[in-house]
């Protein structure tokens, strides 16, 4: 009897471990292994009066380059301002005697890698092309990266995105645990306090670590605002979901973690289409961490923080709501009637 009671018990124990496997390898591996560029925005920019031989060689680019670049033609000008915006993930500038490439270092690096060696690539086809056309030697192509960023430039904001998850994820299951062994309820103001100085801690935190990687990243009231706002909305959606799970909520709490590094660390032109409408569409990691780009790299207008704040900010708010919203009173159980008073049998 007790081998047969204990068979049921372990098939469990290998049907979970494969469940767990199965979603590891869906969260972390799997994204890598099927990372492939698919209509990355790029833009070759011509001046207005470039001659017609170039012009016709730009478009040829944008017809004939295959489904791995997704190319649109326009102005130098105007093709920064596309790259400003993170529109595009690379210019290739066009000009009589002239071939460049430029990225920058605002734009998320693994787009910005592969939309580099591709430009490249293709600005020395053209460069060659046109030197055998016209009789004159080769020009080299030359790379200008704006907004430069240093290597912490680069990993930082995916970092604090990681760093204000967890460490807030740490501190709810930490009070959820604590109150259960103490026998006591989370009250509200415990919630608060948790979602307050949590994100309060978590900013110092990220703070401190961004100055330790690089001096030269800026900490002003932007930085650290937009970092508040991540820590903030965070804790108060993991504080929500503990109210209403308990401690079970880290079975859905503690997986998301894998979304930040695997799925948020790349663009979605680079995503199997899977990856991108299950899990990329609606990670909260990729507002934080594009939007804290953004503000650490120079580009504080790009349309990227301003979609972060509205979507961070709703999940604050609808955190802070199911956190405020009143709990259903206790029914005490009815007193035992006392023997003198209960009816005689």
């Amino acid at each position: 009897m007790a081998g047969t009671s204990r068979r049921p018990t372990a098939g469990l124990a290998a049907l979970a471990g494969a469940v767990i496997a199965v979603v590891l390898g869906f969260l972390t591996v799997g994204v890598q292994a099927s990372v492939e560029p698919h209509g990355l925005p790029v833009a070759v920019a011509v001046p207005d009066n470039a001659p017609p031989q170039l012009r016709a060689a730009a478009g040829q680019l944008s017809t004939h380059s295959g489904e791995a670049l997704s190319w649109q033609v326009t102005s130098p000008a105007e093709a920064r301002r596309l790259l400003d915006d993170k529109d595009v993930y690379g210019v290739l500038e066009l000009a009589p005697g002239q071939v460049g490439v430029v990225v920058s270092g605002a734009v998320n690096p693994s787009g910005t890698q592969i939309a580099q060696q591709a430009l490249t690539g293709a600005g020395q086809a053209l460069s060659t092309a046109l030197s055998q056309a016209t009789g004159t030697p080769a020009a080299p192509v030359r790379v200008e990266t704006v907004h430069p960023a240093s290597p912490a430039g680069r990993t930082a904001p995916l970092a604090v995105s990681v760093l204000a998850w967890v460490g807030s994820l740490a501190a709810g299951a930490l009070l959820v645990v604590l109150a259960q062994r103490a026998g006591r309820r989370v009250g509200l103001t415990a919630r608060l306090t948790q979602v307050t100085v949590t994100a309060v801690l978590i900013t110092g935190v990220a703070a401190g670590f961004l100055a330790l990687w690089d001096s030269s990243l800026p900490l002003g009231w932007d930085v650290l605002g937009y970092i508040l706002l991540t820590a903030a909305a965070f804790a108060a959606v993991q504080t929500a979901l503990l109210r209403l799970l308990g401690i079970r909520a880290m079975a859905i709490l503690a997986p998301l973690y894998l979304l930040a590094p695997n799925v948020a660390g790349q663009v979605p032109e680079l995503l199997n289409p899977a990856y991108r409408i299950l899990l990329w569409s609606w990670t909260p990691f990729r507002f934080s961490t594009e939007g804290t780009r953004s503000l650490l790299q120079g580009t504080p207008d790009a349309p990227d923080v301003t979609t972060g704040i509205w979507v961070l900010g709703a999940m604050l708010v609808a955190g802070l709501v199911v956190v405020l919203w009143p709990g259903r009173a206790k029914r005490s159980a009815p007193a035992e009637a006392a023997p003198e008073l209960q009816p005689a049998r």
